[in-house]
């Protein structure tokens, strides 16, 4: 039999993870700020996330996808993971949490 993944536990894990990551011109976690758009388990273990960046010609462009792939391929579950950069739709200020808005004096 094979056996179920949990697809929430390792999640949950995921999140936690994209929230060590930090956009550097901003100090909130690129999760909080809305960058994640999509986060795909498949039954392999392999990790798809759909996220984008601030601006298009965002300084860490090259970098921070790359630091999102390994920082979630270290995981333990995770056989593989990519990163896919989206500008669509565009990022806004609307897509950040709450949280990310009050510490950033928006609220």
């Amino acid at each position: 039999m094979e056996q179920e993944i949990d697809t929430q536990e390792l999640g949950e894990k995921i999140v936690k993870v994209l929230k060590t990551i930090y956009d550097p011109e901003i100090p909130v976690d690129i999760y909080e700020l809305g960058l994640i758009y999509d986060v795909m388990v498949n039954t392999d273990y392999e990790v798809k996330i759909l996220m984008t960046l601030t601006t298009p010609n965002c300084p860490v462009a090259e970098t921070l996808p790359q630091e999102v792939e390994e920082k979630v391929k270290s995981l333990d579950m995770v056989k593989d993971a990519e990163v896919e950069i989206t500008f669509d739709p565009p990022w806004s200020q609307d897509l950040m949490s709450e949280g990310a808005k009050l510490e950033l004096g928006l609220l």
